[in-house]
């Protein structure tokens, strides 16, 4: 894969942050920006830019404050996702398709409703913080981490210097084949949360829950197209997701199960995520 690499500056001088971007694919073809989740980062979406480069221009970052990107430029999914339009702005994208993995889909979620320049939005393998089946979801106690994650300073004590076997729980737990998310790609994920602000950004991701509640309360209808996605081995009801994203405002939803694969189902099954994305998009362009 020919990838391209670039550090942009957005934001104010007080606030803004460098995002570590990585792009393939032509310039000239319609535009794919992919948020990844926690724990991870742009890495997680190697796997589907090698299969999409030839039909798109693919860009995948680095959230805030992980890997190569810099902050601060806000811990809220609005803020967040403030900051992912103001990189889209920059570069001048049109019909853009937004895909947002895990924690990447809570902030896919707030561009989604909150800035009216998308030609679509995929949401993958997340509930949306005050959205439908988000309550039932936080009192799973197989989403115990949920918790943690938002005590002040304690995740940072327990997980520092402890990030590779930390995380192995997670990508072993959650992914249908954990051994499709390499000891290569794992040792790259400790290494990027191996910084205290980084590791310390990851749990703010999680500590803005309550905010981000507050600020997803709106329901007003939202027209962009949106898709979510989870894999067939990831428990939770599709049905129910789909509901609460229509009781949530929107008006042009489709959903669907991306076999064979778990949590991390960009990794695991990149090239039935990459054709599920793309159909979609093509689909929805044809329609507009």
């Amino acid at each position: 894969m020919d990838e391209r690499h670039a550090h942009l500056s957005v934001g104010s001088a007080a606030d803004g942050a460098s995002i570590h971007l990585v792009e393939s694919g032509p310039l000239d073809a319609p535009p794919v920006v992919l948020l990844h989740g926690w724990p991870e980062t742009w890495l997680a979406w190697r796997p589907l830019m090698a299969r999409a480069e030839r039909q798109a221009r693919v860009l995948a970052l680095d959230l805030p404050e992980v890997g190569e990107s810099t902050g601060p430029a806000g811990r809220t999914k609005r803020e967040l996702a403030r900051t992912v339009h103001d990189l889209v702005t920059r570069l001048g994208l049109r019909d853009v398709t937004l895909v947002g993995h895990d924690v990447g889909g809570m902030i896919a979620y707030a561009y989604w409703r909150m800035f009216g320049d998308l030609g679509r939005a995929v949401i993958m393998d997340v509930a949306v913080p005050g959205v439908d089946p988000w309550t039932e979801v936080e009192r799973n106690p197989r989403i115990w981490h949920f918790g943690l994650h938002q005590v002040p300073r304690l995740p940072e004590e327990l997980v520092r210097g402890r990030q590779r076997a930390y995380f192995d729980f997670f990508y072993d737990a959650l992914a249908a084949d954990p051994t499709r998310i390499t000891p290569e790609t794992r040792q790259a994920y400790a290494d990027a949360y191996a910084s205290d602000a980084a590791l310390a950004a990851g749990f703010a991701w999680y500590r803005s829950f309550p905010d981000d509640v507050q600020d997803n309360a709106d329901t007003a209808p939202v027209r962009t197209p949106l898709l979510y996605l989870r894999g067939d081995h990831d428990p939770g009801d599709l049905d129910a997701y789909a509901a609460g994203l229509r009781r949530a405002g929107a008006t042009e939803l489709d959903c669907a199960l991306i076999p064979d694969a778990g949590h991390f189902a960009p990794e695991e099954a990149p090239a039935a995520v990459w054709a599920a994305v793309s159909q979609y998009a093509e689909r929805t362009r044809r329609s507009s």
